[in-house]
């Protein structure tokens, strides 16, 4: 699902928000459909807990996740239709 390029100059959380926020639009991830929890997606892709809040973070900054207290999800209004 989410590719990570560790020799890229782009910060980690950057390319997974951006993994994330394509798998959105794709709909790959479904409206409302629960994210992984961070330290399931951390322990995933090998990463430190902290890259995957802050990508958590910066999709619901961007619209595209809602983060109600234990619970990330999809925004249907970016699915696209098929």
């Amino acid at each position: 699902m989410i590719q990570l390029n560790y020799m890229e100059a782009r910060p980690l959380y950057e390319q997974i928000k951006e993994s994330i926020r394509k798998l959105v639009i794709t709909n790959a991830f479904l409206a409302d459909e629960k994210l992984p929890s961070v330290n399931e997606m951390a322990a995933q892709l090998a990463v430190n807990p902290k890259a995957i809040e802050r990508a958590y973070q910066e999709l619901e900054k961007e619209g595209y996740a809602y983060l109600p207290v234990e619970n990330k999800k999809v925004r249907p209004e970016y699915r696209r239709s098929l």
